[in-house]
């Protein structure tokens, strides 16, 4: 009996080699090809299933769910909402694994080891906002599993942007280090400076391309972060169908935080909200130089809009 259950918990955590799409060439091995059979033998080489395995008869496995971001888009608060379902086994930190070398060429036995101890019946789920915006991530997540289930939550890009720089800016403040005004970011020469990082973050449309050329977009399902922080059950409703979870979350678990000013969790009698660094005011911006932003947005949210085929209430989603 118990060679019998280290038999199919071996066949749990043991990742599933899948092949990637065929390159144009197959005579030549293209370079990520040849990274991911690196990575693949690695893992098989590495294997240690007594640190994965647990005396209650959870275990480690790799994730079946990824929040793929966007940064400053609310996927920490949609983490911790969505881990009010017991069928939800969530990592706790910012994994990085798809978009970090470094984290890449461990092999995805040291992935594994990163996540949450859980049951067979339970969805392993782990958030990195970054890999909406990497580039070479959609490949990477493909090649581990074609059939990952993906979400994605989007908010206002402008907002978006604005607390991009709030984050980092406050980063700054805690180390006691200046950093410039947002303006000196959001201008170039007397014009929008679309260089800016947090505004390329925030052109959905291009990093969406990325991902469908792996992904369908049954399998990514776009949560509205504006909606979410305004009232968040119906969104999680949405997630709890989209991956097939028996509805578990009820209304009863947000309540409003007049204080902070946003919804705080409830479960099971306790009850808890976000780090204070959620929610930050943003800072003060020129009317003029937001409705700049707002204008440059215009196209790439129509775009966007159409490659999902839905719309979101966005201030950039109506021409000036």
């Amino acid at each position: 009996m118990a060679a019998f259950l280290l038999g199919a918990v071996l066949l749990i955590v043991q990742p599933q080699i899948v092949p990637s799409r065929p390159a144009i060439n197959s005579k030549a091995e293209t370079s990520a090809q040849s990274a991911q059979r690196e990575l693949l033998k690695k893992t098989s080489q590495k294997n240690d299933f007594k640190e994965n395995i647990h005396s209650n008869g959870s275990c480690r496995q790799l994730p079946q769910t990824i929040i793929i971001g966007v940064r400053k888009g609310g996927t920490r608060a949609l983490l911790e909402m969505l881990s009010l379902h017991p069928d939800i086994a969530a990592a706790e930190s910012e994994v990085h694994f798809f978009d970090w070398e470094d984290h890449y060429r461990n092999g995805l036995q040291w992935y594994i080891n990163q996540m949450p101890f859980s049951y067979p019946h339970q969805i392993t789920v782990e958030k990195t906002p970054a890999y909406f915006t990497s580039p070479e991530v959609p490949e990477r997540v493909y090649n581990m599993n074609q059939s990952m289930r993906l979400l994605l939550i989007l908010r206002d890009p402008s907002e978006r942007v604005l607390s991009d720089y709030t984050q980092v800016f406050y980063n700054h403040m805690q180390k006691h280090k200046p950093y410039p005004s947002i303006e000196q970011f959001l201008i170039k020469d007397g014009e929008l400076n679309v260089d800016y990082k947090a505004i390329n973050r925030s052109l959905y449309y291009i990093h969406m391309q990325n991902w469908l050329k792996y992904f369908p977009l049954d399998h990514i399902h776009i949560v509205d972060g504006d909606k979410l922080i305004k009232d968040p059950f119906p969104e999680i409703e949405k997630v709890e169908r989209f991956l097939k979870l028996s509805p578990q979350i009820n209304a009863s678990n947000f309540y409003f935080n007049k204080t902070k000013g946003f919804y705080c969790l409830r479960d099971s009698g306790r009850e808890r909200c976000l780090h204070e660094s959620k929610g930050r005011a943003h800072p003060q911006v020129d009317t003029r130089l937001l409705e700049k932003l707002h204008e440059y947005f215009y196209e790439p949210n129509k775009k966007f809009f159409e490659l999902v085929g839905r719309t979101f209430d966005w201030h950039s989603s109506v021409a000036s």
